[in-house]
């Protein structure tokens, strides 16, 4: 079995399940979602929130995330990125659109001083993301 590094992101008051859509609706790909309710939490609250979820894009890409259980704080974290980075200029830049619609550019998708076009966003969900695409070799 080969290992692979995945994101798994943590999200507040309920909000997994969108931005878990809004992902597959970025990426493509097939949605696998667990409530704690389908694992018998006591919590009724709990019950439609999202214990587990986890894209499988058509391209390698996979993306886990979860709704921070009731009674655990929720941190937004600055200290992490999702970085998307290759060749297939198309792609990246679709994936860019829909990424930074409704959210924050940061730092326009440009070309920058290393060769490549480079930007960074913060989705309409918090999560904070950089698309480089690698410019062509002579």
């Amino acid at each position: 079995m080969t290992s692979r590094l995945n994101p798994y992101i943590s999200f507040p008051g309920g909000t997994a399940r969108a931005a878990m859509e809004f992902y597959r609706d970025v990426f493509g790909g097939e949605l696998r979602i667990s409530t704690f309710g389908d694992f018998g939490a006591p919590d009724p609250s709990a019950a439609d929130k999202v214990m587990h979820a986890m894209l499988e894009a058509p391209n390698g890409f996979t993306l886990m995330g979860a709704d921070v259980p009731p009674g655990m704080p929720h941190v937004s974290g600055t200290s992490i990125s999702v970085s998307l980075s290759g060749d297939d200029a198309d792609d990246l830049r679709g994936y860019w659109e829909k990424l930074s619609g409704g959210g924050t550019v940061t730092m326009p998708l440009e070309k920058q001083a290393w060769g490549d076009e480079f930007g960074m966003c913060k989705d309409r969900f918090g999560v904070d993301w950089m698309v480089n695409i690698t410019s062509p070799q002579p």
